[in-house]
């Protein structure tokens, strides 16, 4: 049996509404345990509370590495889901502003790309955790999405 396209896996997954097949495709976000909710023509990616995403064990409160990791691959499936490259896009820069504390519970991201373009893709993430006129961190970045 022939491997699948990432543009057929994408297409699966929008037909079914099952996204762990695209987020197989990444073992960082594999490792976090990341998730996709489907809202519409809206996504939404979920960082379910995990002990081990855990930086500050005062707070107790999550790595801002981990939560830098999440909006970045956030970013990049989003990208994949909805522009049809036929390959993951690589990151070229990546800013993150850090609002209050990320505590221990679940996270959600929303993407928003600014800008396409044949060659370079801009996106906007938010992340939140109970309210989402609350973020915990923005960021910004930019993806080479041209052929590897």
């Amino acid at each position: 049996m022939s491997e699948l396209t990432l543009n057929q896996l994408v297409s699966r997954a929008h037909d079914n509404g099952d996204y762990d097949s695209l987020i197989s495709r990444m073992p960082y976000a594999r490792l976090l345990g990341m998730q996709c909710l489907r809202l519409g023509e809206d996504m939404v990616f979920r960082l379910p509370a995990n002990q081990d995403n855990i930086g500050n064990p005062i707070l107790p409160a999550l790595h801002g590495g981990v939560i830098a990791g999440f909006m970045e691959h956030a970013a990049m499936l989003h990208l994949l889901m909805f522009m049809g490259i036929p390959h993951l896009p690589k990151i070229i820069d990546f800013s993150i502003d850090y609002l209050r504390a990320g505590h221990y519970r679940d996270t959600y991201a929303q993407c928003q790309v600014w800008r396409q373009g044949r060659r370079v893709a801009n996106v906007a993430i938010t992340a939140w955790q109970t309210n989402q006129t609350e973020p915990i961190a923005t960021a910004r970045a930019h993806f080479k999405v041209d052929e590897p």
